[in-house]
């Protein structure tokens, strides 16, 4: 925990005896109340509680009814923060927007920050006038406040309790108050400083831990966007990596809007997506205005942080960090922070991604084993068992046992013929899918059949091919891997029912495809693991369609289907 510097404590304590040195009994009486209030402004650590303790006190030091601190921002153009005493939460809401310290009299005071004392506000050049609602104020004093030399922000006091101005005595404390205020302005900035970063760092260690975990890919993206949104306080967290066409794809969202673009392609047409893809980050005041940003999304928006997930030279998307339209610019710490995590997650993504490589070989090389077995050994023996099978019918005179025979060797023909089947699926390599969505449906259920230990059925209705389009064919295909990853995984079934509908609709009309995963399984149990059933729901969402789940086809309803739909 930071400590208050003694030279600093030496130095405000000096100044002190330097303003009040020779002064009238009155304010020397004053002193006890001074130091108590610069005790109580010392105390605590928290920038904004800290803001508020000064503000307080200070009002109570100068006997006034209203204290502000007007907080410059790193540019120190304008403020960035806006901290206020005495005005009531009512009040503030009818004023509505604080001071940004452009104009008026506090913009003056923040390019010549020193001390300023009025009868009447309003009556100095400087005053650009109240918003509505505002309570009328007429007494003024402004003291700047330093923090190690450098201008922090003003502190201001207004409306003299008794009516009458402010006078020399008050200004001699407020400043003392200011340099102590200083003080504990910059202990508090190291402490928040120090508290950010170890947020940021637990936030890439959990994201870390989950893209390492083994689990599903599209819920460790989910965490990289869930982590990236609380640690820069956006309104939302994206996640997107490289698409086909060149562009980028958002395969994350965490936001409160439940229509969030899951699966939105931003086109290689986009300055912004070119400059993220050479491994640059863009940082944008503001996402509606700000003519780099093409897409409709941009306008939900203000400030933003658009930053490569990078490592080793190599870029692997994209993540976006957008505040709320009107909301706090980035200040340069967060986006040292943000880019930071970015190259954090982005080393995390590679390593997931060599791990995935690593089971996948050998996954490889357990299905070539088990492709050879059952050519060398499984085959071989049914063959023989086949030819010992024939043999018999030729010694046997009975008709019934002939034909039996018979039909058991036509049996052992055809299972070894499946097998053979099986064995070319085992040893094809994994090929891009087909652009034919009935052929990639298939592609799924053959690929599916292998874990499963049997083949799915499986319907069309409809002209699938020609009325699904890409993007939401794409998501179709995503959503029928994960929902036959599920059946395999959690359900224990024995038969699996897949129906692709491109002839349903959406209750309101629209024309829509409609998949549907029965099983005949243990169900979803309750308070079980439904990461897997939101990835769907969130797929069907962003596209305007919906995803639910029902009663399985084994017996009385025992299983579950899974029904995913999407306009067309």
């Amino acid at each position: 925990m930071p400590e208050q510097d003694p030279k600093d404590s030496l130095e405000a304590a000096a100044e002190a005896t330097r303003s009040l040195w020779g002064l009238s009994t009155e304010l020397t009486a004053r002193v006890p109340r001074l130091l108590e209030a610069m005790r109580s402004v010392g105390t605590g650590l928290e920038l904004h509680s800290t803001l508020d303790r000064i503000c307080e006190t200070a009002a109570e030091l100068a006997h006034a009814r209203y204290a502000a601190i007007g907080v410059v921002d790193e540019e120190g153009a304008g403020l960035s923060d806006f901290v206020t005493h005495g005005v009531p939460d009512e009040v503030a809401r009818a004023i509505g927007r604080r001071p940004d310290g452009h104009r008026g009299l506090l913009g003056a005071l923040l390019r010549d920050p020193a001390p300023v004392r009025l009868a009447d506000l309003t009556a100095d050049p400087r005053f650009a006038g109240f918003p509505p609602g505002h309570p009328p104020m007429r007494s003024f004093l402004g003291v700047p406040i330093r923090v190690q030399g450098e201008i922090f922000g003003n502190l201001y006091l207004s409306e003299k309790e008794d009516g009458s101005e402010f006078n020399d005595y008050d200004l001699h404390m407020v400043r003392v108050l200011a340099t102590e205020a200083g003080i504990a302005v910059g202990n508090a900035r190291l402490y928040e400083a120090a508290r950010q970063r170890e947020r940021w760092i637990d936030g890439s260690v959990a994201v870390t831990t989950a893209l390492l975990s083994g689990g599903d890919a599209d819920d460790a993206l989910a965490v990289v966007a869930e982590q990236a949104r609380h640690l820069a306080v956006s309104a939302a967290g994206i996640v997107m990596l490289p698409s086909d066409e060149g562009g980028l794809e958002i395969v994350a969202v965490s936001a409160d809007d439940p229509s969030a673009p899951l699966g939105m392609i931003i086109g290689p047409e986009s300055p912004v997506v070119a400059e993220l893809l050479s491994g640059e980050a863009v940082f944008v005041d503001d996402s509606a205005t700000d003519p780099r940003m093409v897409t409709g999304l941009a306008g939900r928006f203000g400030p933003s942080m658009l930053l490569p997930l990078q490592s080793g030279g190599r870029v692997l998307g994209a993540l976006a960090t957008p505040r709320a339209r009107g909301g706090r610019p980035f200040t340069e710490t967060e986006r040292n922070l943000a880019t930071q995590f970015a190259s954090q997650a982005a080393l995390a993504l590679m390593m997931a991604e060599a791990q995935r490589d690593r089971e996948r070989l050998a996954v490889y090389e357990d299905r070539d084993r088990i492709a050879r077995d059952l050519h060398d050994l499984v085959i071989q023996r049914l063959f023989a068992t086949g030819m010992m099978l024939e043999s018999a019918q030729r010694r046997s005179a009975a008709p019934e046992v002939q034909s039996g025979v018979g039909r058991a060797v036509d049996e052992l023909d055809v299972t070894i013929q499946e097998i053979r089947t099986a064995i070319f699926a085992l040893q094809q390599e994994p090929a891009e899918a087909p652009s034919g969505l009935r052929t990639r449906v298939l592609r799924e259920i053959n690929m599916a059949a292998v874990p499963l230990g049997f083949k799915p059925t499986h319907r069309f209705l409809g002209p699938v091919d020609s009325l699904v389009g890409e993007l939401t064919g794409k998501n179709l295909i995503a959503a029928l891997r994960e929902a036959l990853s599920n059946a395999f995984r959690h359900a224990g079934a024995s038969a699996i029912d897949v129906v692709v509908d491109a002839t349903a609709a959406l209750p309101d009309g629209r024309e829509a495809v409609r998949l549907s995963v029965a099983d005949d399984g243990v169900g979803i149990p309750e308070g079980g693991r439904r990461s897997g059933l939101r990835n769907l729901a969130r797929r069907a969402e962003s596209l305007g369609g919906a995803s639910w789940f029902g009663p399985g086809i084994g017996e009385d309803g025992g299983g579950t289907t899974v029904v995913w739909e999407a306009p067309i």
